[in-house]
């Protein structure tokens, strides 16, 4: 007669890794990956603020007409010609939250060839 062998099962890595993971993930989310703030500290609040635009800043309304220091202007070589400079290197845009981006993109376009440099969107940031 002979003796037959029992084969050892082998046990699985897989579960093995598997547990690894899921802990490294746990660790990840609960663990504090930043010093927390001073306790006694207390933060600047900026949400009663009133902020204004730049003087120099084309204003852009939803109707589509544009001003330029409170005056009504026609167009960007009157603004170009108000603003006293031949090739600006920033020009802000301040539109109104109602003015078509489409009508944005053209005017930026429109800077741009008359020697705008940079043309930025000037926005209100609102953090609670």
């Amino acid at each position: 007669m002979r003796k037959v062998r029992q084969k050892t099962e082998r046990e699985p890595t897989i579960a093995l890794i598997n547990i690894v993971f899921l802990m490294l993930i746990f660790f990840l989310v609960a663990g504090t990956l930043a010093q927390p703030l001073d306790s006694t500290l207390n933060l600047v609040r900026t949400a009663d603020l009133e902020g204004n635009a730049p003087a120099d800043a084309l204003v852009v309304h939803p109707d589509g007409r544009m001003s330029l220091k409170g005056q009504d202007i026609s167009g960007v070589a009157e603004y170009m010609a108000g603003i006293g400079q031949e090739a600006p290197e920033l020009v802000r845009l301040v539109p109104d939250r109602d003015a078509s981006a489409a009508q944005l993109v053209t005017l930026g376009r429109e800077l741009r060839a008359a020697g705008a440099q940079r043309v930025v969107i000037v926005t209100e940031r609102g953090l609670e």
